[in-house]
């Protein structure tokens, strides 16, 4: 294929401002891709910037809208084939990822996203948690999956478009779930890359304030949103009961079944099932949509 009918590649940064140091090494890690021009488009939200260094483009939000949303703001920002997310905390192990990625995207047309391999910058092993599949064994081990991870990954952005972006209401917790279904029920695929590298430091999700809340409420909208009602019901009911097994803080489990009541209350965005045989096809990939 010819370089000039190879995909434009475009980078979201979403920030708080308050990691200038850890910023400037991912845009640097961006800057130093070789062999791919890629794009920058940083987005404070909520936050004022710090300098950047020439060539990044701005985008500055007067409040804090929440990870999705930030990163739609910083999407239509951009102007690449594909788009990459990146954490300001995070950054690319190798100089080789933007033409691996470009590689990739160009090579399968119907590739709708790509999920990074996270290594831990300190040589500590591959956490679980970060391998988007329900039989995580070998991390270094690439497969198809049914979600990705949203600070690594890239996605084409006519498959975001036509998943309708990032659900900018759920704020944090869920978000990348919601887009990738809708991303395999307009037909694309997603992919875990073990090949595509990246570093971030080990950190517990917990650190979110109000991360049980929000976890549980979004789970129920994700549910509401996307799933045949049968299907949601037994999504729902596995969860109940995988979180009444795992968690045993009182105050975890209040504040989760708060966020649960919520997502029944409030108004999840529209509703726009998949279809049975994108259900299926998610089965066949690892994961059915009932955990």
């Amino acid at each position: 294929m010819s370089g000039a009918s190879k995909p434009t590649l475009s980078c979201v940064l979403l920030t708080m401002g308050n990691r200038p140091a850890e910023l400037r090494r991912a845009i640097t890690s961006v800057f130093e891709q070789e062999g791919a021009d890629v794009e920058i488009v940083v987005v404070g939200n909520g936050a004022d910037l710090p300098e950047l260094p020439e060539g990044v483009a701005t985008v500055r939000l007067p409040e804090n809208v929440g990870i999705p949303e930030g990163r739609n703001h910083g999407v239509r920002a951009t102007s690449g084939d594909v788009v990459l997310f990146l954490d300001d905390d995070g950054w690319y192990r190798s100089t080789d990822l933007a033409r691996h990625v470009r590689e990739r995207f160009a090579e399968e047309p119907s590739l709708g996203a790509l999920s990074f391999r996270i290594a831990d910058p300190d040589g500590g092993p591959d956490q679980r948690r970060h391998v988007p599949r329900l039989r995580v064994g070998d991390s270094r081990r690439s497969s198809v999956v049914t979600t990705f991870l949203g600070g690594a990954c890239a996605i084409r952005r006519t498959a975001f478009e036509a998943g309708g972006g990032l659900p900018g209401d759920f704020f944090y917790a869920h978000e990348e779930t919601d887009l990738a279904w809708r991303i395999m029920d307009a037909g694309y695929t997603i992919e875990y890359d073990a090949d595509a590298v990246m570093y971030h430091p080990a950190v517990a999700p917990t650190r979110h304030e109000n991360f049980y809340r929000l976890n549980a409420r979004n789970r129920v909208w994700l549910a509401r949103r996307n799933l045949p009602w049968v299907l949601a019901f037994a999504y729902l009911g596995t969860w109940v009961a995988m979180t009444l097994l795992r968690e045993r803080d009182r105050a975890s489990l209040k504040s989760w079944f708060a966020g649960f009541r919520e997502g029944w209350r409030e108004d999840p965005g529209p509703r726009t099932p998949i279809r049975w045989s994108t259900a299926w096809r998610m089965t066949r990939a690892g994961r059915p949509p009932v955990i």
